[in-house]
């Protein structure tokens, strides 16, 4: 017989307790409410933001403005369009596969291949530090009187702080260099606002055209500025494991959100180098000053024609970025060595080999600006041997499975290589032979 209570009732069956499901991370970020979770999700194409402003962009959009008034600020918009596509698929490589490109290109290509592309991608390293450091040393001799030399060495070590903070959670690293993204954008929409601009003017450059092949170096320099070659190998790093997933449908649900954060981040920074241009040209090309050719020249414009806070602002500007774009040029480098050979340097060998060139420009005291602007169009020539193994490996199903590229993403990545790769092409011809 069955057990009874005292008062003749059977006891009560308890029912087993429902298991207890763990929430995921993904969802965990989510629970922090509708705009706290959405954030949480945000940051690595802000952080691969940076180096679309970092110096160069200062060298090529005023020397650009100042030169050709609002005639290639259609280059800058479609430079900034083919930069959110190509950060896109970086992105979704590394939400996908859980590795990022370098290691992508390291199993899925021949070994000669890979290892080829690893040497071009440490000279692209290179410009990309001579870029970023002599750019930095710029603001600090031009906001303190900081001899260039000293200045590029107070660079490195600025940048290995702010690198330090990786180390203790990808979250104050992204925070970093956010603010001092947010410190470049105040300053040049202050100076946008002191300075004006012509809207026709604007709207006249949106449709494209060229101001004779002097205009063509340029050209690639902005590109080059805008879609950068280490970046697109870091991005994939910066979203490989950065939140967990348990499946391919929160794998989607994450890469809607990096979607969202490349349109974001990116958007904000063609605005700014946008903003870059038509400050040059609204102020130096439309007042017959269009000799102004580099970043001390464009200061001292911006301070005699305008006025000390303006100049202040660009001077605070140009630090930021050349601090920030530094740190993330470092932290790139790292990616690049650790996926292609699977090796890893000390940090300090890695950053003095690679900064090298940019302390034997500032040492030999060899026009900054001019170095600058050549560094980007090195870095227009390193997009293919980034973009070209991304876009093939994007669009094999035996990698990326229900991620892989539809047609129309392959056939418009594959435009904009084509269009990259035919103007440099053009641009030797210029160069050597025209």
């Amino acid at each position: 017989m069955g057990a009874v209570l005292g008062d003749g009732r059977p006891p009560a069956v308890t029912e087993p307790a429902a298991p207890v499901t763990e929430l995921s991370a993904l969802q965990l970020l989510r629970s922090r409410g509708r705009l706290r979770g959405v954030l949480a999700l945000l940051g690595p194409a802000f952080v691969a933001a940076v180096a679309y402003i970092d110096p160069g962009n200062f060298a090529t959009n005023f020397t650009a403005g100042a030169r050709f008034g609002y005639t290639l600020a259609w280059v800058i918009v479609v430079a900034n369009l083919m930069a959110m596509l190509v950060q896109y698929l970086s992105a979704k490589a590394g939400v996908a596969t859980g590795r990022d490109l370098p290691e992508l290109c390291r199993e899925h290509l021949p070994r000669p291949v890979s290892r080829g592309l690893w040497v071009q991608a440490e000279v692209i390293a290179m410009a990309t530090d001579l870029a970023e450091f002599v750019g930095a040393a710029v603001g600090l001799n031009l906001l303190f009187g900081v001899p260039l030399f000293p200045a590029g060495l107070i660079t490195a070590v600025v940048a290995f702080g702010i690198l330090g903070l990786e180390q203790r959670g990808y979250r104050r690293f992204e925070l970093a260099i956010v603010g001092l993204l947010c410190i470049v954008v105040l300053g040049f929409l202050y100076d946008l606002a002191v300075v004006g601009a012509d809207p026709v003017g604007v709207a006249d450059g949106m449709v494209p055209g060229l101001a004779g092949n002097d205009s063509l170096l340029l050209v690639a320099g902005i590109i080059g500025a805008t879609v950068m070659p280490h970046v697109v190998y870091l991005h994939s790093a910066l979203t490989k494991a950065r939140v967990a997933c348990r499946d391919d449908a929160e794998r989607h649900e994450l890469l809607r959100f990096q979607r969202l954060d490349v349109v974001v981040g990116l958007g904000a920074a063609g605005v700014i180098n946008l903003s870059m241009l038509v400050i040059a040209a609204s102020l130096f090309n439309r007042t017959g000053h269009a000799d102004v050719d580099s970043i001390e020249a464009a200061h001292a414009g911006l301070g005699r024609l305008v006025g000390g806070g303006a100049a202040l602002a660009f001077a605070v500007a140009l630090l930021a970025s050349g601090l920030s774009s530094s740190s993330v040029g470092t932290y790139a480098g790292q990616v690049v060595m650790q996926g292609f050979i699977r090796r890893r340097i000390p940090l300090f060998v890695r950053r003095g080999l690679t900064m090298l060139p940019a302390l034997l420009v500032l040492g030999l005291g060899l026009p900054a600006t001019d170095s600058l602007v050549v560094s980007q169009v090195v870095l227009s020539f390193g997009i293919p041997f980034a973009l070209v193994p991304l876009l093939l490996l994007t669009r094999r199903v035996d990698i990326m499975g229900s991620f892989v590229n539809r047609r129309a993403t392959t056939a418009a990545a594959g435009g904009i290589a084509a269009v990259i790769i035919v103007l440099n092409v053009y641009l030797l011809y210029v160069t050597f032979l025209g």
